[in-house]
């Protein structure tokens, strides 16, 4: 009876790596042996670390972005200006516009439309932002959806959406290049393009 060979650990290692996004096959090997020759324990914490965050962080109910306290700490702070919602793509994004000085809510999406790759509407936290926008108290959403040609139809898309309720949609000021994702952005080119959005047409 064949019984199945098991798998060289430092392989499996790299083959985990590999998956992680802007990590090819040779940083991956870089990686896997760099931790082979770290301590023990730091090798232990670091598993540790990965498996905590995985067991302890989930999506506020609220706004979707990551937080280990429900609702989290954005959507529970009453000093923050609870008339405006800044869409985002991805939980990065939130704390590129904090370094920008925004002190309004968001709201993330967890991707864009993408139809090559069979992300449609369903696949994004759209129906959770049209339950806070129907509360009333939201006044105005800017959409900051990174300026490439999935992140502007999704944000053309929102305004269409969101038509029916009588909201401002906003986009970010064409300050950010062609292209460019917000986590990679100084803070300057991020609050510019804060104070100078305009109104999205759907």
């Amino acid at each position: 009876m064949a019984h199945d060979v098991p798998r060289d650990p430092v392989e499996e290692l790299i083959e985990q790596l590999r998956k992680l996004p802007g990590v090819g096959p040779r940083s991956a090997q870089r990686i896997a042996f760099h931790l082979l020759h770290v301590p023990k324990e730091d090798a232990e914490a670091l598993a540790t670390a990965i498996i905590e965050m995985r067991r302890r962080v989930r999506l506020c109910s609220q706004c979707c972005h990551i937080t280990e306290a429900d609702p989290c700490r954005f959507c529970s702070d009453p000093r923050r200006d609870r008339s405006t919602i800044c869409v985002v793509e991805q939980p990065l994004d939130v704390f590129a516009l904090e370094r920008a000085g925004y002190r309004g809510l968001y709201h993330v999406l967890h991707g864009v439309l993408n139809p090559l790759e069979g992300v449609g509407p369903e696949q994004l936290r759209l129906q959770e932002l049209l339950r806070r926008v129907q509360g009333g108290e939201v006044r105005e959403v800017i959409m900051a959806t990174n300026p490439s040609l999935e992140g502007e139809a999704t944000a053309m898309y929102v305004a269409r959406l969101l038509e029916p309720y009588g909201v401002r949609v906003t986009r970010l000021a064409r300050g950010i290049p062609a292209g460019a994702d917000l986590d990679f952005l100084d803070d300057a080119t991020l609050t510019r393009a804060l104070e100078g959005r305009h109104a999205l047409e759907g």
